[in-house]
Parts: structure tokens; sequence; C-alpha cells
């Protein structure tokens, strides 16, 4: 196949353009936030906490409106099984969005927090924060591997360019400007990358409607001409699957990292609201052009065009519909500077999770778990090289594997089940511990891999109620995702109070409280030995040293006091003062 030589100026001078954004914004922000005393380590993970709204918005709605937001919004409106009515994500992301703006931003902001892993490790210590970081890392280094995929094949088809060459460049300047930069240069070239999805993919969409195959969007809406009407319907069977699948965007959207870099960085607690609020109608808007061309390509006579009488869901090619539409419904030009729009999600997505998972891996496990007494310059070197190690690790996937969506639908899920649950218990109830919280992980965990993944052929162990046999696949209809979930909550909440009250009661010792969860917390932490034996907490025979909770010892790097609002002071465990006298 000839290379369009057309494409690949188009592409090289759209990535000459980042690049040089991404230096452009290390450089002017090379000093921001040392002169006021912050690290170096601290100011690339969460840009100086000084993000405007403009900039911050920008950046927020890139995080989300991603390769595979433009791609799968595109190939749910197209398939004749599904349609708008399926196409979740815009409205489930919107809402997401939304929901963290009103109930997480302010109290993760205002108790200045630089990872989301932070809460969980203050309150249940640094082992329950390397549980977490698990199904957290899974979901970003995936997500940043399905969508350089995604972009390796929209290069194919356009351009007819090397698959591995496309994903391994693109993945490189990605990861160069990231590594010189840190979130000042992912945020910045967010900006233009958002401009250039907003204007290649509304440049695309008038071109692609004026095509003499594609017939009026209006029509094929509700009537059958070349399949089914490209709205779509949920029948009675599916409304529980679709109500299980909007709850995980709209709620399993929120405890991702890559949210809470940009909730982190807002220059104040309010701020970190009204950037997310903004980027929530920066998503919906965005998905505009995504559906309307999904509904071009359900509403194409392909016999008409260049791609053949067989239609691209007869091909098994849905998933690209969106190139597709663009190479073969528009003019050269127009289908490149859509590609730019392609390109430009797929980056303004990848960079950012592969900062955010560097970013964990340096503050929450290397240095909060390992080596506490880490400089800044050695916690900047770890974070350079987990940059490079993620983003190889992502780019290796992306070209070896099959079944990276498979791997990100599962990784998201666990997201939703493990990770969320543990998000509302750290920051809004009080009395949970590291006991609720193994016991809520394992709970969510074996709930959500017994109900198997047809994506990656992994069959269940747990048959939930309403589930069909399609193609020698299970399929659950059970919303088992959100019940998971909940379980994960309930199991929390459970474990956490029996554990209190078996260890507080001395129906249990002490001495077998091994994850420091409750009696030392009560004790060493915040009281004398006097006030253990006088309240019977503790016998004279049972006083021994306890190590103290790393919540304590590390207050300081959780929680930086200037920052913290009147009625955020503390965190959800902390005595009052009243308490402690």
């Amino acid at each position: 196949m000839a290379i369009h030589v057309e494409g690949l100026v188009a592409i090289f001078i759209f990535y000459t353009l980042i690049l040089v954004v991404g230096i452009w914004a290390a450089w002017k922000n090379k000093n921001s936030g040392v002169s006021e005393g912050a690290d170096r380590s601290e100011t690339i993970m969460v840009g100086g906490r000084d993000i405007g709204l403009f900039v911050g918005g920008f950046t927020m709605t890139a995080t989300w409106v991603g390769g595979g937001y433009i791609n799968g919004t595109a190939e749910y409106v197209y398939l004749p099984d599904y349609g708008l009515a399926w196409a979740q994500a815009p409205f489930g992301y919107a809402l997401s969005l939304v929901v963290g703006g009103l109930f997480f931003a302010k109290p993760m902001r205002s108790r200045g927090y630089v990872t989301m892993l932070d809460p969980f490790q203050q309150i249940y210590g640094k082992r329950m924060g390397g549980l977490l970081f698990i199904p957290a890392l899974m979901g970003e280094i995936f997500w940043s591997a399905a969508i350089l995929s995604a972009l390796g094949a929209t290069l194919s088809v356009i351009i007819d360019m090397n698959i591995n060459m496309s994903v391994v460049v693109s993945a490189l300047i990605a990861i160069f400007y990231t590594l010189v930069g840190g979130l000042y240069s992912v945020a910045y070239t967010d900006v233009v990358q958002l401009f250039c999805i907003f204007v290649g993919l509304w440049m695309s969409v008038p071109s692609a409607l004026a095509n003499p195959a594609v017939s009026d969007i209006g029509v094929t809406a509700y009537q059958k001409i070349y399949q089914a009407p490209w709205l779509g319907k949920v029948e009675k069977g599916d409304m529980w699957k679709w109500a299980d699948n909007f709850c995980l965007l709209m709620l399993g959207g929120i405890p991702w990292q890559v949210y809470f870099q940009r909730v982190l960085s807002a220059s104040s607690a309010t701020y970190a609201q009204v950037l997310s609020f903004l980027a929530a109608f920066g998503c919906l808007v965005m998905a505009v052009p995504s559906v309307l061309i999904g509904a071009i390509g359900a509403s194409t006579d392909w016999n008409q065009t260049s791609y053949g009488a067989i239609s691209p869901k007869d091909r098994n090619q849905s998933d690209m519909i969106l190139p597709i539409v663009l190479q073969h419904l528009c003019p050269p030009w127009v289908s490149f500077f859509g590609l730019g729009a392609v390109s430009a999600a797929v980056m303004s997505s990848a960079d950012s999770s592969i900062l955010s998972a560097s970013s964990m891996f340096a503050r929450n496990i290397y240095k909060l778990a390992f080596r506490q007494s880490a400089s800044d310059r050695e916690i900047v070197w770890v974070m350079r090289i987990t940059i490079f190690v993620f983003g190889a690790m992502a780019t290796a996937m992306a070209l070896l594997t099959g079944t990276v969506y498979g791997l990100w639908y599962l990784s998201s899920d666990l997201v939703y089940v493990i990770i969320f649950p543990q998000l509302l218990s750290v920051l809004f109830v009080r009395g949970t511990n590291t006991y609720g919280s193994v016991a809520g992980y394992v709970c969510g965990l074996l709930l959500r891999i017994g109900g198997g993944e047809p994506y990656l052929m992994l069959p269940p162990f747990i048959y939930y109620p309403w589930w069909q046999m399609v193609d020698g696949a299970v399929h659950q209809k059970f919303p088992f995702k959100t019940v998971s979930m909940l379980a994960s909550l309930l199991g929390n909440l459970a474990f956490s109070h029996l554990a209190k009250y078996l260890f507080e009661s001395g129906k249990l010792s002490a001495k077998y409280d091994v994850l420091d969860a409750v009696m030392s917390k009560d004790s060493s932490d915040f009281m004398d030995k006097t006030t253990l034996v006088n309240r019977n907490i503790i016998g004279l025979s049972e006083l021994a040293p306890v190590k103290p909770r790393l919540s304590v010892t590390l207050a300081n790097t959780f929680a930086r006091k200037e920052t913290l609002t009147e009625e955020d002071e503390s965190s959800p465990d902390s005595p009052t003062r009243e308490e402690i006298q």
C-alpha cells in the first residue's frame, strides 16, 4: 500500500507543534513553585497548585475526551444493535465530573493531598495504599495501551502508515514532553490538542454529510434504510445491564488519578469544583461530532463509496467507523485534519495516564512505603524513570497484545468496584479502618472476577440471576458490577466496626492488632499509657512499645496546614481535642 505523503506531512506538522508546546511549557514553568518553598517533585505532580480556569478546564476536558471517547462514541452510535441509546460515555462521564465536583473535589483539594492514594495511606496505612495502587496502575497503563493501539489502527486506515511505527512515534513524543515538563507540559499541550480535536472533527462533519452516499440522518434516526435506526433502544430485558454500565461510568469515572491530578493542581478548592463543571460541559460538547459521525456511518450506502459494497460492520471494522468516515466520505485535506483530531485525542489521554501512574508510584509506593527519607531530587528522578517505564509498558501492550481493550474494561471495573467504595469510606465515613478496607477489597474483587469477562474469555464461577449463554460465552444481565461495589462498601463498614468492637471490648487482645489499625491508633498515636489503663482499653501486662502509624509520622506529608479549610482540618478518624484530653 502506498503511504499518503500529504497525511504524513500533516501528522509531522501536528506532532512538531505538540512537542514544541510541551517543551515551551516546561521551560516557562521550570521554576514554578520552587520560590514558594514547594518541592520540585510536587510541582511536577500537581503543577505548583496554580493551574487557572482556562488551562485547567481544557486539560481536564482533554483527559476524558481521548481516542477511546471519540472513537467509542461513534462506534456505538453506528452499531445497529446499540445506537445512541447505548452510547453512554458522553453523559456518564459528564455526570461523573459533576458528581466529582460536587462531593469529592473540595475535600481532596482543601486537605492538600498530592495524589489520590494519599488519604488511603493516611487512614489505612502504607500497606493498604500499596494494594489500592495495583488496580489504579492497571487502569492507567491499560487505558494508555488501548488508546495507543486505536491510534495505530486509525493511522493505518487513513494514510496506510505502519501500525507499529505510528504507535512508537506517538508514544515517544508523549513520553518525552511529559518527562521534561510534568503536569505543566501535559496541561498546555492539552489546550492545543483539544482545539485540534474540536476543529478537526467539526470540519469533517459537514463534508461527510454533503457526500451523496449519505442519507438524511434525521430520517435514518427513526427509519431503517441501510441498517437499524441509529437512535437505538434499550430492551426491557437489558435495562439492568444498561443501568449497571451507566453507574460504572458515572461513579467509576471518579476514582482516577488523572482526574484528581487536575483537581489537586487547581489554585483553590472552589476552582477545583469549577474545573469539574467546565469539563463536564466540555465533554458533552466534544461528543456531538462523534455522535454525528456515527450517525453518518449508519446512514451511508457504502456501495457508492471507495470503501466497497461490504459495510464496516460486516467487515468487523465497526470500531474504526470514525476514521473510515473521514477517509471515504471526506475530501483528502479534510480527512487529514480529522486525523490530527484523532491523534490529538489519543495523546491528550496517553500523557495524562502515564504521568498519573508515575506520580502515584514515586510518592505513594517509593517514598511513603519504602524510602521516607528520600530527597526531593531522588523522587524527581524516580518519576522520570517510571514515566519512561510505564510509557514503554503501555506501548509494548499496544503492539503485542490483542486484548488491550478487554484488559482495560476489566481494570476499569476494578477501579469502580474496589477503589470507589474505599474513597467514599475514607473521605466521608467515620470509623472505617484497615481491616474493613482489606475485607471490602477482597469482597469486591471476588464478586467482580466471579462474574467473568466475555471480552477476555474469562469464565465466571458465580452465575448471577438472568445470565445467558451467547456464542458459547456467559453474559451476565444482572447488575453485578454495581452489586459488587455496594458489597465492597458494606464489607468495609461491617468489618471495620467488627474489628473495632472486638479489640476495644477486650474480646481480642491488642497484640493481635497486627495491622496497627485499631488499638495503636487510639492509643499510641493520641493517648499516653496512663490514659489507656484508666480507660481499661489495655491491661498493664499488655503495655508494649507500638510502632507509630504512618498517618501520624507523616502527617505533614499528607496535609499541608496552610491549605486546610476550617471544616476540613481533621481527617475523618482524627480525634477531637476533648477526646485527647
